[in-house]
């Protein structure tokens, strides 16, 4: 809606300048036609006349520059209309990542101790069934592995430790907690243990 009332004030405001100018040029040139057969009035006509020109230039700049302004701010909307579309659910992604670690701990706990394969079974299905929701909805978990380099822009390092061997000093040694992105935004950090 703005951006058609705004199009239509860029029109009638290019039709209004275009409009004065070219009365301008008109009473410019009947001025010229009357004031020709003076040779005084010439100078003058052509004086008006260069006037007028400059003038039509500067109408013409300013208009461009407007119709430049208002294409770059539809642009600009746009993007960010794109950008708003595909992180609106990022608050409930983030809310439900605590609910997956949840999941994943419970599994381990349940592969370690004597539980009824039914029990096994359903609580795998909701898991899987979770993480394919999530998927869809564009939240990853990060694949962070031991010997992976330390990444700031995607790590959080928890703390350090001397590295077992030379190779991993600097680089990841464990994952306390697991980063997730939503497409390529960084929704939570991986938590990490780093070799120094």
């Amino acid at each position: 809606m703005f951006l058609e009332m705004a199009k239509k004030n860029v029109e009638e405001n290019k039709e209004t300048i275009e409009n004065s100018v070219e009365e301008q040029v008109l009473e410019s040139e009947n001025a010229n036609a009357s004031e020709e057969s003076t040779d005084n009035g010439s100078d003058a006509a052509e004086d008006e006349m260069t006037a007028l020109k400059r003038e039509l230039e500067e109408s013409k700049d300013k208009y461009l520059r407007l119709y430049s302004e208002f294409d770059n701010y539809r642009r600009r909307t746009a993007k960010e209309r794109v950008e708003l579309i595909k992180t609106a659910g990022e608050d409930v992604l983030a809310v439900l990542i605590p609910v997956v670690d949840d999941f994943e701990r419970a599994k381990k706990s349940i592969d370690s101790e004597e539980v009824e394969a039914s029990v096994k079974e359903g609580i795998d299905l909701i898991y899987n069934k979770l993480i394919k929701v999530l998927d869809q909805k564009g939240l990853k978990a990060m694949e962070v592995d031991t010997g992976h380099e330390f990444d700031p822009e995607l790590h959080e390092a928890v703390t350090q430790f001397p590295a077992p061997d030379e190779s991993l000093k600097g680089k990841v040694i464990d994952v306390v907690e697991k980063g997730y992105v939503l497409g390529d935004k960084v929704i939570r950090f991986a938590k990490v243990v780093t070799g120094a």
